[in-house]
């Protein structure tokens, strides 16, 4: 805060408060972030003009649901919601997903974190014994 020495009345050693905002400071640092922001603008866009030609990409297919396998504590399996077993988990998998190649497929495995892990392998082997050879395992993000 500013102070204000000598002005009218009190004596030699009277300082009055000057409650004043100085912006000048703040002035000068904005006009400089303009200058560099002007400057930096000019650069980024290329100066070099050129006629793109157009991108004739047919239209992708929309991709498949994504299959989810569930193995809870107590070693059942389901497949999404619908409950299976170890032994049909395959056969019902390839049901589920019909004429799609089973080879290009990803099967998303969910487990409880009290899981068995013998539970755990004889589902990923009765997927690996139908065809299904690609499996991500779903963790929970921490954050």
């Amino acid at each position: 805060m500013a102070a204000k020495l000598g002005g009218s009345g009190g004596g030699k050693y009277h300082v009055e408060q000057n409650a004043e905002i100085n912006v000048t400071p703040f002035v000068d640092i904005m006009l400089v972030l303009l200058i560099i922001f002007m400057v930096a603008s000019a650069v980024a866009t290329p100066g070099v003009e050129v006629k793109l030609p157009i991108a004739l990409v047919p239209p992708s297919d929309n991709p498949p649901k994504p299959v989810f396998i569930s193995i809870t504590t107590d070693g059942r399996v389901y497949i999404g919601d619908g409950e299976s077993s170890y032994d049909t988990l395959g056969s019902d998998l390839t049901a589920q997903i019909g004429r799609r190649d089973p080879t290009k497929e990803r099967i998303y495995i969910r487990g409880d974190q009290d899981t068995r892990y013998g539970d755990f392998m004889q589902a990923m082997n009765s997927l690996q014994d139908a065809g299904f050879y690609s499996v991500a395992l779903v963790g929970e993000d921490k954050g």
